[in-house]
């Protein structure tokens, strides 16, 4: 983005206090969102740094607009990259040495990134851990007083009721990501129906 639309991107937050409201109440929103999915809510604040801009950021210009240190900025921009929420672009007449950014802004593509790579990873760590945990308990129980057996037969039927509902929700999620494609309008659907 030239420097002129920065600029004038800019003073239309600081003057207008209608538009400075609402991007001031999306950065916080997305930057809870971020840490209730377990990211940092910088991570959030910048993407909706990106999002907002109407053209790319350096990280020297996200770093001025949100107050944080040029390394927190680096830092979790990489993440972001990683998961495919941000992507570096190139700018006209930009200096040859800054990296700059625009968000994704086809948010099924960050929904299958995340869901196909973190989340379905975390899941499938769950149910081998439940897995491993239940085998390592009835090897175990030969060698249990009564007591014990009892204990260890209700952590195994709770590990397994958890299993059973880790491995719904990997179905839900596969199940769901199937179902569309990039080309969905989602403001068009009005349920889902899971074979």
């Amino acid at each position: 983005m030239s420097d002129e639309k920065k600029d004038i991107s800019t003073a239309s937050i600081k003057t207008n206090d209608d538009l400075r409201e609402v991007h001031d109440v999306m950065l916080d929103g997305l930057s809870q969102l971020a840490d209730y999915f377990g990211f940092s809510k910088v991570m959030g604040q910048l993407y909706g740094t990106l999002l907002l801009s109407p053209g790319p950021l350096s990280l020297d210009d996200m770093m001025e607009r949100l107050s944080i240190s040029k390394a927190s900025v680096s830092m979790n921009m990489r993440t972001l990259e990683h998961m495919g929420m941000v992507r570096q672009v190139w700018v006209r007449g930009g200096s040859g040495r800054r990296k700059y950014y625009e968000a994704e802004t086809d948010f099924w593509q960050i929904i299958t990134n995340l869901f196909n790579g973190r989340e379905m990873r975390d899941v499938e760590r769950a149910i081998t851990v439940m897995d491993d945990n239940s085998d390592q308990l009835k090897k175990a129980m030969q060698t249990m007083s009564e007591d014990e057996q009892a204990l260890a037969k209700l952590y195994i039927e709770r590990m397994h009721q958890l299993q059973s509902l880790f491995q719904f929700a990997q179905m839900i999620m596969t199940s769901v990501l199937s179902q569309f494609d990039d080309n969905s309008d989602f403001s068009e659907i009005k349920h889902i129906e899971i074979e």
